[in-house]
């Protein structure tokens, strides 16, 4: 199945995690793909491993949270494959774990730069050049905690998430009329780096988590996550803008 054959894709945060394998599952499914991050190593690594497999894509360094970063981005993914169709909002971090009253500010600070800025900074510049190729579809990586809160000492990365999936139904409305689709989707809790580190340094807490709050009692694997996102961007999900979708193993329907 190769629903993206004719298509020219960008994966913004696309090294690790839910990001790089939403970009691997659009390379498979014939797109030309362009993945991005501030981590060239893990970039380079994913490119040389995606076109040992015959498929096609690129890695360029990029900083979300610097504009010229992200026009640099778009210049040369149009430069390199001549047009822009689709595109995977994805940066984001955590930041640091304290109570409101304790949070650092420069972190609070960072979180909302990557998480939201970024968002908004990435959209800035690749809706111009979906307007260009004659329409296209955004998926905004947000979380389940942007539709709900989290008593996690994570307030700025719960107020970000909140953002990325107001300003996608913001985004939605205003681009509608233009051919343009963009969604959200709210990832539960994924096997990812992130996963990982909990498990290594949380093991029984976050045992304790997934048994008590996801009804499916597991966390997503990446590409179930990616699986959400593709549709998204396909045409079978063509009369679907603003929405927010939950992919969280139950979570939100408590």
């Amino acid at each position: 199945m190769r629903r993206f054959g004719d298509k020219v894709a960008l994966v913004v945060g696309g090294t690790s995690g839910i990001g790089n394998a939403a970009a691997h599952a659009l390379a498979k499914e014939g797109a030309k793909v362009v993945i991005a991050g501030r981590r060239a190593t893990l970039g380079e690594e994913a490119i040389a491993r995606w076109r040992a497999e015959g498929l096609d894509a690129l890695f360029v360094r990029a900083d979300v949270r610097d504009g010229q970063s992200l026009s640099h981005l778009i210049e040369t993914t149009v430069r390199h494959y001549g047009r822009l169709d689709l595109a995977v909002n994805n940066a984001g971090i955590s930041g640091a774990n304290s109570p409101i009253d304790d949070y650092p500010l420069d972190s609070w600070d960072e979180v909302l730069a990557v998480n939201l800025k970024g968002v908004w900074l990435s959209m800035k510049y690749e809706i111009p050049e979906l307007i260009r190729s004659g329409g296209g579809a955004i998926v905004n990586v947000a979380s389940d905690v942007g539709l709900a809160g989290a008593a996690f000492g994570i307030s700025p990365y719960v107020a970000s998430k909140h953002g990325v999936v107001g300003l996608t139904r913001a985004a939605a409305l205003e681009y509608a009329t233009q051919s343009i689709r963009i969604n959200a989707t709210c990832p539960g809790l994924t096997d990812t780096d992130m996963l990982t580190y909990a498990k290594e340094n949380h093991s029984a807490s976050l045992a304790h988590y997934i048994e008590s709050h996801i009804p499916m009692q597991r966390a997503a694997t990446p590409d179930e996550q990616a699986s959400a996102i593709l549709w998204l961007l396909s045409s079978e999900s063509s009369f679907v803008t603003g929405s927010a979708v939950p992919v969280d193993g139950g979570i939100l329907a408590r």
